[in-house]
């Protein structure tokens, strides 16, 4: 099998993998680094970088937990549930912010051609993690539209998108991807013309 294929293959082998089931150590700066490095391989337009990322590790994610309890009182949660909020946010050994820049006055980059990027951008971090020996997960909810938490993240026109879970996975899933197939995803066009 050449170095090709077996890239592709383990590439193939990706799941998300949730907070839970994530353990330390988590990615080293170095690694860290290695992923952004990939992320900035996602296709883009016009060399524009319409994505960035925050790290929250150590001391940070104490913080970040404060920040995730008090958006929960917010939203009405009881002592309990904004307790549970704050220990989502410990669970995961390195979380890493998701932020978009998007610039919706460009002259030659269309909006939609930018989010595509940060989307790319996005799958390329989450693949290096994985062929790093990572777990890793997106998540979002509520919270990234929480005025306090978006101030403590975003810096001006930036969009808060969620955060990734990243950690060393405590199991790992196999088998084919549970989204239905090539089948659902991959058609020729124009369609063939039916019989009649």
């Amino acid at each position: 099998m050449s170095d090709e294929h077996k890239a592709l293959q383990a590439l193939l082998s990706r799941y998300s993998v949730g907070p839970k089931h994530l353990s330390e150590p988590g990615p080293s700066s170095a690694d860290l680094s290695l992923m952004v490095e990939a992320a900035l391989r996602a296709p883009d337009h016009a060399e524009l970088l319409p994505f960035c990322f925050k790290v929250v590790r150590g001391a940070a994610r104490a913080q970040m937990a404060e920040l995730f309890a008090a958006a929960g009182r917010a939203a009405g949660k009881d002592a309990a549930g904004a307790a549970l909020d704050a220990e989502r946010a410990l669970r995961a050994p390195v979380t890493v912010a998701v932020l978009a820049r998007i610039d919706l006055g460009h002259p030659l980059v269309p909006a939609h051609e930018q989010w595509a990027c940060v989307g790319g951008a996005l799958s390329n971090f989450l693949n290096a993690a994985h062929l790093l020996g990572y777990g890793g997960k997106m998540l979002s909810g509520a919270k990234v539209r929480d005025a306090a938490i978006m101030a403590a993240f975003c810096g001006p026109g930036e969009t808060l998108l969620g955060w990734i879970a990243l950690g060393t996975p405590l199991r790992r899933a196999t088998g084919p991807s549970r989204k239905g197939g090539v089948a659902l995803a991959l058609s020729e066009w124009p369609q063939p013309a039916k019989p009649t």
